[in-house]
């Protein structure tokens, strides 16, 4: 970190944090065996049969982090999360190099949470054991459905055979997983969705997270949607029935969407929704860091070419700035209401710096429409707040 970088950290801010919060890494592995046409996240397909340049990447990774501990120096990492892309395409003897870097260069927690994420679609026997093996303790399986004519619809890789031997493999090896499933799919009726979750449950997982499946911006299905897509009373009708299915099954819904066992909520995920920090490693990553008078966002060079040259020359960042004032409360609350539990009210100001009095008006409007629960300690989302969350969110914008 250069001098004149380190003084900017520092000069004078409205914001004023009296502690740290807990910090996370999120490292980025951006190839897929091919691009979902939903998928909006940072993810390139394999180009004909040549492999990713795994070698090449994982010394990026390295550099990116040695030039990143500055900005966390002495702080210990909660958690890790590999998500991508498609993680699963790299070795285990790769990941087992890339989880000893990070070790010898961050303070892990001995029990840290270290999520990997995986697809059916590059499923091989005994890679998930060896995953485990070399140090992962939570698994993400994107299976999305266990039907094939959904899977077709979804333009996955992996088939419905595939999906229930990954998650078969997931179960015999990790204590903690987690399997995605997505509904309001084309052409999907609400029992083919209680049918889809009836396979999941199957496997008794301790963590599911289910999807609206949305069209996003600049995503194929944007350009050409899919036919017969579910009306909102049909997915509505779908959520709902989910809901009860998945309380009835011990799995609670603690996040709009991610349902789990007791002691298996997803720590990575927690220390998002409650404004922690985490550092992004990888092509396109994002992050979030905080000191003292002010909180810094980071974004990584895209494109995996590009990102690779820029942080074997040690400049792996492709823009960063400070959050204003004016915008932390809507960061805050953006994240904290997607909590069933909601947050303290004590944490509101320990993680932005400012004063609850700087929500006040948006907080009397969600409780004059019902959408919050709150006492002296706690503000929760209500459960119609939850069906009205982007309404309830938007109250808080700057």
């Amino acid at each position: 970190m250069s001098a004149v970088h380190a003084v900017r950290l520092e000069r004078p801010s409205r914001i004023q944090l009296t502690s740290l919060p807990p910090l996370a890494l999120y490292v980025h592995l951006p190839w897929c065996l091919k691009k979902c046409p939903y998928c909006d996240f940072n993810s390139h397909a394999v180009q004909g049969a040549a492999p990713p340049p795994w070698e090449r990447y994982l010394q990026a990774l390295r550099a990116d982090l040695e030039a990143s501990l500055p900005l966390v120096w002495g702080r210990t990492v909660h958690s890790v999360f590999i998500g991508g892309g498609t993680p699963s395409l790299l070795a285990p003897e790769a990941l087992e190099r890339l989880l000893s870097d990070l070790r010898a260069l961050l303070p892990l927690l001995p029990e840290a949470e270290i999520t990997l994420e995986a697809n059916p679609g590059s499923f091989e026997r005994q890679r998930f054991a060896a995953y485990r093996a070399v140090g992962v303790t939570r698994l993400s399986v994107g299976v999305q459905s266990f039907d094939d004519r959904f899977l077709q619809a979804l333009g996955r890789v992996h088939d419905a055979a595939q999906a229930h031997a990954a998650v078969q493999e997931a179960a015999q090896h990790f204590p903690s997983f987690n399997l995605d499933l997505m509904y309001a799919l084309p052409g999907q009726t609400l029992a083919d969705a209680q049918q889809d979750l009836e396979r999941a449950l199957s496997y008794a997982p301790p963590h599911l997270s289910l999807y609206h499946l949305t069209l996003e911006p600049n995503t194929a299905f944007a350009k050409h949607p899919p036919p017969h897509l579910p009306d909102e009373d049909s997915a509505y009708d779908m959520l709902d029935a989910i809901g009860a299915r998945c309380a009835s099954a011990g799995l609670q819904r603690y996040e709009v969407s991610a349902y789990a066992r007791a002691e298996h909520q997803c720590r990575h995920n927690l220390n998002y929704w409650r404004f922690g920090d985490y550092l992004g490693i990888g092509a396109g990553a994002h992050g979030k860091l905080s000191f003292a008078q002010r909180v810094l966002r980071q974004v990584r060079w895209r494109d995996p070419q590009r990102y690779m040259e820029q942080a074997l020359q040690g400049q792996p960042v492709a823009s960063e700035n400070d959050v204003p004032a004016s915008e932390l409360p809507f960061e805050f609350m953006l994240n904290a209401l997607r909590l069933r539990e909601g947050f303290a009210v004590a944490d509101f100001g320990a993680r932005t710096g400012l004063p609850l009095t700087a929500i006040q008006a948006p907080l009397a409007e969600a409780e004059a429409k019902g959408w919050i629960e709150r006492d002296a300690w706690r503000i929760r989302p209500s459960a119609r707040g939850f069906d009205f969350l982007n309404d309830l969110q938007a109250l808080f914008l700057p």
